[in-house]
């Protein structure tokens, strides 16, 4: 097998392990989403959203960002597939993940109140955010677990610590939510972050790795390695998180808390159930990408293959999902959420932008380019909190989801500038041919939405489908022999 057929081959056999796992991982979601929308309603929706926002704001500023540079920094260390040789950077990891996360638990204590006057207008939630500091703690040791997972690409365990931690989350929220609705809320997020985190304790125990002791020398300058391109990450990170905090406390102001749950609602669709394809295939890519830094035309390869395999799995899935929205609706919410039905549909259309500028804007993650991330940071969500207060507005929830897609257009555009500037990075034109294929597969479906005859509208949708799937595998198969991958995919698993 070729070197290329060889790295598609490897693309897709990761995503579709990690592809099974976040299926499983939507479905618990799925449920999830529904006992809250039935039990507690848009409202109570609201309130999680806000409350998750707020504490993901403090996690997200306390983290710094170990979450993505420690897997840089271990994938960068591990040589030869010898354990011995990431061992310091290990221990150095967990350690940050616990300083990290007691202050970060400390943080949310102190401005308690202070979160729930700017979050709710008032100090009414000011104990659920004490007792929710908890999980920031619970997380951040959570993370400091899953990176060396990931980082040594020891995707199996990292793939049955998150499905088990979800899974085993789920069955303890049910009956709190079955039998105490709203005040069900605090104590279910603090159960799942519990639950992450014990599974990945016992996932990470598997993977021997020496405990040498390190000098406080040591320590200070493997932290600081990694704290630094962490805390230029994390300002980024902070900046979406608080976009996505200012977009919401803007919708609570000028529409309540119902709106907020609507809006909430519309984007998990979005990026917790559509996005999710994102999240499987990162799992791999990241620490792929970062062994292979410092060569360009090797990073070009790999990136132009992701993006590839990218926009040729989430066609077929916006095309479906365009297609059974109201259904999909209907089935994770209930009917009263029918008002998200078309911000959905626009934002959808943004994935198809998203899943190439998500490709190459970890270039600049894996070269450790922090400095331009952190510009590109700044100015695209300022241009994301421009363009959805400025669609909401105008245009309600559906501006939303409109501002959303031109978000995305823009994004792919600027991160295309910025590569090919800063790396010689570039597209062939193959790929552009490919891309526009999708694009218009994807815009012709959204289009028969507009059929007033729901027999000729749900025809031709399902056609759409029929021909994005055969166009998938068609060009799938001319990089790698699906049959092939297939059966290595059934051998594994048997063994």
């Amino acid at each position: 097998m070729s070197a290329s057929k060889t790295s598609y081959h490897q693309i897709l056999k990761t995503t579709s392990l990690f592809g099974g796992v976040q299926f499983l991982t939507i479905i618990i979601a799925v449920i999830r989403t529904k006992l809250i929308a039935v039990f507690i309603g848009p409202t109570g929706m609201g309130i999680v959203a806000l409350l998750n926002s707020a504490i993901g704001m403090i996690g997200g500023f306390s983290g710094l960002g170990i979450e993505t540079s420690a897997v840089k920094h271990i994938s960068g260390d591990y040589k030869n597939e010898d354990l011995n040789t990431v061992s310091a950077t290990v221990l150095v990891v967990k350690k940050v993940a616990l300083i990290t996360g007691i202050v970060g638990a400390l943080l949310t204590i102190v401005f308690s109140n202070w979160l729930s006057i700017i979050t709710f207008g008032n100090s009414d939630q000011m104990y659920s955010f004490v007792f929710l500091s908890i999980t920031l703690l619970f997380k951040q040791l959570t993370v400091g677990e899953l990176v060396v997972l990931q980082g040594l690409r020891k995707m199996r365990f990292l793939a049955k610590a998150n499905l088990y931690g979800n899974v085993f989350g789920l069955l303890f929220s049910i009956p709190l939510y079955y039998f105490y609705g709203i005040d069900a809320i605090v104590p279910t997020i603090i159960i799942a972050s519990l639950s992450a985190l014990l599974f990945s304790f016992y996932f990470s125990k598997k993977v021997k790795i020496e405990r040498k002791g390190i000098t406080k020398d040591q320590l200070m300058t493997e932290g600081k390695s990694i704290v630094r391109l962490g805390v230029m990450l994390t300002l980024s990170g902070l900046l979406t998180l608080l976009t996505t905090y200012l977009i919401q406390i803007y919708v609570g102001k000028q529409g309540g808390l119902e709106q907020v749950g609507f809006y909430n609602a519309g984007f998990t669709l979005l990026n917790s159930y559509v996005g999710v394809i994102f999240t499987a295939m990162s799992t791999d890519y990241f620490p792929r990408l970062a062994s292979i830094s410092n060569e360009n035309e090797k990073v070009r390869t790999s990136v132009v293959q992701q993006s590839f395999i990218s926009i040729l799995i989430i066609t077929p899935i916006i095309i479906l999902f365009l297609t059974l929205i109201p259904l999909i609706v209907k089935i994770v919410f209930t009917s009263e959420f029918s008002t998200i039905i078309p911000m959905v549909c626009f934002g959808i259309l943004a994935m198809l932008f998203r899943a190439v500028s998500w490709s190459m804007g970890y270039i600049l993650i894996a070269k450790g380019d922090s400095k331009m991330f952190l510009k590109t940071a700044v100015v695209f969500n300022s241009v994301s909190l421009f363009l959805n207060v400025l669609g909401y507005y105008f245009c309600g929830l559906e501006g939303l989801g409109f501002s959303f897609c031109i978000y995305y257009l823009i994004h792919f555009f600027g991160l295309k500038i910025i590569a090919k500037k800063r790396y010689g990075f570039y597209f062939d034109n193959d790929f552009y041919q490919i891309y526009l294929i999708c694009i218009l597969m994807c815009l012709v479906t959204f289009l028969f939405r507009y059929i007033s005859n729901p027999i000729l509208k749900y025809s031709s949708m399902s056609v759409m489908v029929v021909l994005s799937l055969v166009f998938v595998l068609y060009q799938m198969n001319k990089k790698v022999e699906l049959k092939g991958l297939f059966n290595a995919i059934i051998k594994r698993k048997n063994d």
